[in-house]
């Protein structure tokens, strides 16, 4: 390969659901696009995840008569967040995620189902299937004219200058291989949850949670980025998530069942091995687990009646309870006595706990911990009290690492003093400032898609002047 022919506009760095978005808008508008991936297949987190996606006012909200707007949107994520978050960041997103969900939808995808998560106030949650979602873009990636190679791991960057005139040019791979960029270089590698070392260093917290990122994600955007000088952001905000399965599926079930469950926001309540609750169910599974972390052997029990079951609804959701119980995750008993000694919990104590939470339902004394809704003041708790009952012992896992590197409204990486560092662009979930203290659920997928095309919109431009 000659040096010409070794040249891009835009190279970007991870074949995820923000990196495909990036190099399609790229190739949409005339650049030449070259998308690397370390692993032997594309997708990495996205490939694992519930496929949630957090938009307001679309269609299917107006159909269930779900009152949303992009400015309960914008509040919502502040508040998520404890207005920690990058203000400008989550003000674009709330302008562009309407505009995103139409860019999506004309591909093909289609958006039926809407559900309730956290720190929500209204259902926004928009799931579709992550596998359908990044074979759609796949193709249409290549469609654009993006040249895609797997097995192309990326070491670092390539510079060129010195001081405040140095920007980066390309990319260097493990085997010594040189790509130039033109326009600019996007970062879109995903987090550092399967990174022991950068865990230890920036989230100690978090050395016994269960890691569950995509298997490439080793933070290597980051630490080619902060090679560079860029500042690092949100680091201290890094938060496992509640609701990973601690027993193995059954035998054959390994590929179906779920991966993550969350009960809580259709009703359950969460107790430990002592059948105490320990924490408010309606705040976000992330804050649920970091309080998980602190319990005996680090579990949470969710445990819910049928009247939660019968909400259950299929993959990809993270409310597949029936998917649950068919892959022996979920024990079933017909007494809450019963369940408690199937999970291994202190009977006498569960129902006592149980009572007190349905006296608080019923408004004849308040709740231990201060529940007033099923998430974020929407929906009113109900009594847990309809068998058969059900028990899912949990965990915190390590799915993401919401923080990382500092970027501007362009998706421009910013160095320790504030200032872009030239021809070098972040999205996704290594990019730091969007979350804030805590994660909103279905912002993550929204999120790496809007930023990614503001990022290729800027570096073809770049590569243009």
């Amino acid at each position: 390969m000659t040096q010409q022919e070794n040249q891009h506009d835009v190279v970007v760095i991870g074949a995820g659901m923000a990196g495909h978005c990036a190099a399609i808008e790229a190739a949409r508008r005339g650049a030449s696009v070259l998308l690397l991936e370390k692993t032997a297949l594309y997708g990495g987190s996205t490939r694992m995840c519930g496929g949630a996606f957090a938009f307001a006012g679309t269609e299917v909200q107006r159909r269930n008569e779900i009152p949303d707007s992009a400015q309960l949107l914008e509040q919502d994520l502040l508040e998520a967040g404890k207005h920690r978050n990058d203000k400008a960041l989550v003000h674009v997103y709330a302008e562009r995620q309407y505009e995103t969900y139409e860019w999506l939808q004309a591909m093909g995808l289609r958006f039926d189902k809407v559900s309730l998560s956290g720190s929500q106030s209204v259902p926004r949650n928009h799931s579709i299937d992550p596998v359908l979602v990044l074979e759609t873009l796949h193709a249409q990636a290549l469609v654009a004219g993006v040249a895609y190679r797997a097995g192309a791991h990326v070491e670092r960057l390539l510079t060129e200058g010195e001081g405040d005139a140095r920007r980066v040019i390309g990319v260097v791979l493990k085997d010594g291989e040189r790509i130039g960029a033109r326009g600019g270089v996007v970062i879109a590698t995903g987090g550092f949850s399967r990174a022991p070392d950068l865990v230890e260093r920036f989230a100690p917290h978090l050395r016994e949670a269960r890691p569950m990122g995509g298997h490439g994600n080793t933070g290597d955007g980051l630490r080619m980025a902060w090679a560079l000088g860029a500042d690092l952001i949100d680091l201290g905000y890094v938060k496992g998530t509640f609701g990973a399965p601690v027993a193995e599926p059954a035998p054959g079930k390994e590929e179906v069942a779920p991966r993550l469950v969350s009960a809580m926001y259709r009703g359950a309540i969460i107790v430990n091995r002592a059948g105490r609750r320990f924490v408010n169910e309606s705040v976000s599974y992330k804050t649920i687990g970091d309080r998980c972390l602190e319990q005996p052997e680090l579990l949470g029990f969710q445990v819910f009646d049928q009247r939660v079951m019968d909400q259950s609804s299929p993959l990809p959701t993270v409310a597949d309870y029936k998917g649950a119980l068919d892959a022996g995750l979920v024990k079933q008993a017909d007494s809450l006595e019963a369940l408690a000694a199937a999970l291994g919990i202190d009977a006498a104590a569960l129902r006592e706990t149980v009572d007190a939470y349905n006296r608080a339902c019923d408004g004849a004394e308040p709740d231990a911990f201060g529940r007033t809704s099923l998430s974020t003041g929407y929906g009113k708790p109900t009594r847990v009290e309809t068998g058969p009952f059900y028990g899912l012992a949990c965990t915190t896992g390590l799915t993401s690492t919401y923080c990382g590197l500092h970027i501007d409204v362009d998706a421009r990486v910013l160095d320790v003093y504030k200032r872009p560092i030239e021809g070098l662009y972040a999205t996704g979930e290594v990019m730091g400032g969007f979350h804030g203290e805590t994660y909103m659920s279905g912002s993550s997928l929204a999120k790496g898609c809007i930023f990614g095309r503001l990022a290729a919109q800027h570096a073809v431009a770049r590569a243009a002047a």
